[in-house]
């Protein structure tokens, strides 16, 4: 009797010290087999869903499905109640992971199965006792039998409720961290929404999607028409980053020229062409610990695309003249209006880059397909106007909010901020801006069809009179420059197209635009 109470507080005290489930069925199990001599004793714990039986050592015996009747552990646990089986019995049970287990227990004479339940009723799982000569009656009603049982339901049941407060634990951490995450996107948002304007479906998901931009360090290409506002996404991606401190260095690949493209981007040496007189430090340098932002890409020539490929995969590249290689830590941003898979089939573009552009892909919405960002947008421009000029209209009329919803806006958000400033410009302080001060209508009038008192020459923003005309050259440049503006306009920013119906080269117009400072309307 005193050898048998050492043995059991021994037992128990091995038990209690377990501190994970799995070791604590192993040890039970290897408690059983010594102390009732038997050949092998399994310890299946139940799932939460009550379906399947898992064995601790999951590569000898596996898993058991608890709907399958194929085999006895589904009906033990659907009666609740133990059951002896015997090995004749067992050969005929048709279920490998049984047969499986069976084989590994050393195939037995008996076995005795018995569920293992909690004090509420929850059942823990199951005991497989395997014997050769047994007396089941005999073991399962000694004392020290009940007590390792018991013990082990208990320690059974206090390991899930520790495992349930750990998983608990994480769950409240992730739903925390799931909220602190959601808070800092909307306050975010919140932030980018004086700038990136609009409260139509479109702004709110394209905001949410420069925040998350701004938290990665993928290359980002903004694609859009015109006008759409891709300068100021890609403003907001660098603001909203890590590298808001360093420099944001913007390139229009379209405004400078090919032969000088490369240089601005790689810088050069002093000697390394005609008329390089001193060294100059490249676009690429600049913008080191910051954010490159190359409008236009689409314009790249298809030379300068291969040699910028390389710098976006190793950060490394050499100024013109130079012997060695540079370093340059730098977030790329990239814009175009043009259709870049076009282009790839057409020859123009590579393939390879596009890819390595477009890791991040963001398109911005015209501003046709978003005509509930009108009154917010018209708004804002009458803030900016007013506290530029110190004084202006106090807001837009629903009249006039009404005229804008029916145009089509081919110049987009900056065709709208055009108007908008124009009608400030027209309207009282204090009023709001009215229908009649909106100029909707074409700069000039289509061929054969006489101007209009409203679009007449001597009205021409930016242009002056005949009668107040004091510098014909300037009067010219001016007038030449409202003629670029409305034809940028009149095809919706694209550059080639205007070229074209002006009968100039591309890079022609693209210095006139530069010379003059008129941007893509």
């Amino acid at each position: 009797m005193q050898k048998e109470l050492h043995t059991g507080i021994d037992l128990a005290v091995a038990l209690i010290k377990q501190d994970t489930l799995p070791a604590l069925l192993n040890t039970a199990t290897r408690q059983l087999e010594n102390a009732f001599a038997l050949s092998k004793c399994w310890a299946l714990e139940l799932d939460l869903s009550g379906r399947t039986l898992h064995c601790g050592k999951l590569d000898e015996a596996g898993e058991f499905d608890c709907n399958d009747f194929s085999h006895p552990f589904a009906h033990v646990l659907q009666t609740g109640q133990p059951r002896e089986l015997t090995r004749a019995a067992s050969y005929r049970l048709d279920h490998a992971g049984f047969q499986n287990l069976l084989e590994l227990s050393g195939r037995p004479r008996s076995f005795w199965l018995e569920p293992l339940k909690g004090t509420d009723g929850r059942t823990l799982g199951m005991l497989v006792l395997c014997g050769d000569h047994p007396d089941w009656q005999g073991i399962i009603s000694q004392p020290l039998y009940a007590g390792i049982k018991q013990l082990l339901v208990h320690q059974w049941i206090s390991q899930l409720q520790a495992r349930d407060q750990v998983w608990q634990r994480r769950l409240l951490k992730r739903s925390l961290d799931h909220l602190h995450d959601a808070e800092t996107l909307r306050q975010r948002c919140n932030q980018l929404a004086h700038t990136l304007v609009g409260n139509s479906e479109a702004m709110v998901n394209l905001r949410a999607q420069v925040v998350r931009a701004a938290g990665s360090r993928l290359s980002v290409l903004i694609q859009g028409e015109t006008g759409c506002g891709k300068d100021v996404v890609a403003r907001g991606i660098h603001d909203m980053s890590d590298r808001a401190n360093g420099p944001m260095v913007v390139v229009n690949c379209a405004a400078i020229p090919d032969s000088l493209l490369e240089s601005e981007l790689f810088g050069h040496t002093k000697g390394a062409f005609s008329g390089a007189d001193q060294a100059k430090e490249g676009l690429l340098a600049r913008a080191n610990g910051g954010t490159l932002f190359l409008d236009e890409i689409g314009d790249m020539p298809m030379a300068l695309q291969s040699k910028l490929l390389r710098v976006l995969e190793s950060r490394q590249f050499r100024p013109l003249g130079a012997r060695d290689e540079q370093h340059s830590d730098f977030r790329l941003v990239a814009a175009t209006h043009q259709p870049l898979q076009e282009g790839i089939e057409d020859g123009r573009f590579r393939r390879d880059l596009f890819y390595r552009l477009s890791q991040f892909p963001l398109r911005v919405n015209p501003l046709r397909e978003r005509t509930e960002d009108l009154e917010a947008l018209s708004r804002h421009f009458i803030r900016l106007y007013t506290e530029r000029e110190g004084s202006g209209p106090l807001g837009i009329s629903s009249h006039a909010l009404h005229t804008l919803a029916g145009y089509n806006f081919p110049g987009n958000v900056r065709e709208l901020r055009n108007i908008v400033e124009l009608a400030c410009l027209q309207t009282p302080a204090g009023d709001d801006v009215q229908p009649d001060v909106l100029r909707l209508d074409d700069l000039f009038a289509e061929p054969g069809q006489p101007l209009t008192a409203s679009v007449a020459p001597k009205t021409v923003p930016g242009v002056p009179g005949v009668d107040d005309i004091r510098d014909l050259k300037a009067a010219s440049q001016a007038f030449e420059a409202a003629i670029i503006r409305d034809r940028l306009r009149q095809y919706g920013g694209n550059r080639a197209q205007a070229a074209e119906s002006l009968g100039l080269p591309k890079r022609t117009l693209a210095h006139k635009c530069l010379k003059y400072q008129v941007t893509d309307l």
